[in-house]
């Protein structure tokens, strides 16, 4: 089984070698050359599932579980399109998939914010502290959404990606993504306000 360090993905790399060769020999089973792939793209993949995950530790898991994702979905990569599109239209799918399977599990752990490495240095305490209110109240109205909802507000709000491509990653209509979209912040703000939320 292919076992992944989330945190720190080391191989040799070979700079001189093109990525589509990289791809192919992974493909091919060779995990080195996967190894070299994930240690590519592990902050893009660990910086979407950190918007999935609701703690360090479920992070890492998640992360994990989509390199293991991708590892095995690999023969169902064609060379015609761009890697990383699949490689995300991956990630996104695992991360939705996870937030189906884990939902009700989720609801009972504590919120934490996946950014707290980085900012863990900030010498303002008043900002970082009304910026984790702010990461929290976020999460808490997400919390509320069913996963598709979720994935949408994640891809658009979040991540800042367009209507374009959160239909593509996700494998759903541009319509059914606005109409999503416009719906789920339509009912975020009306949990905002029962929640008593503003001062």
């Amino acid at each position: 089984m292919l076992i992944l360090d989330t945190k720190r993905t080391v191989c040799v790399v070979e700079t001189e070698i093109p990525e589509s060769e990289w791809v192919a020999r992974a493909t091919n089973g060779d995990e080195n050359a996967f190894l070299h792939l994930a240690n590519t793209y592990r902050p893009r993949v660990w910086g979407t599932a950190s918007r999935f995950a609701r703690s360090r530790a479920e992070l890492e898991d998640l992360t994990q579980d989509l390199f293991v994702k991708i590892w095995k979905g690999l023969p169902t990569y064609r060379s015609d399109a761009p890697f990383e599109n699949w490689l995300m239209t991956v990630t996104v799918r695992g991360c939705y998939d996870f937030l189906r399977k884990n939902r009700r599990r989720r609801e009972s752990e504590q919120l934490v914010d996946p950014q707290e490495s980085r900012d863990a240095q900030d010498p303002h305490a008043k900002r970082e502290s009304s910026r984790r209110e702010a990461w929290e109240t976020v999460q808490l109205l997400l919390e509320q959404l069913n996963a598709k909802d979720r994935t949408v507000i994640t891809l658009l709000d979040l991540e800042e990606r367009g209507v374009r491509e959160t239909a593509e990653l996700t494998g759903w209509s541009e319509s059914n993504v606005k109409v999503r979209a416009h719906r789920a912040r339509k009912k975020m703000r009306q949990i905002y306000d029962e929640l008593g939320l503003e001062k």
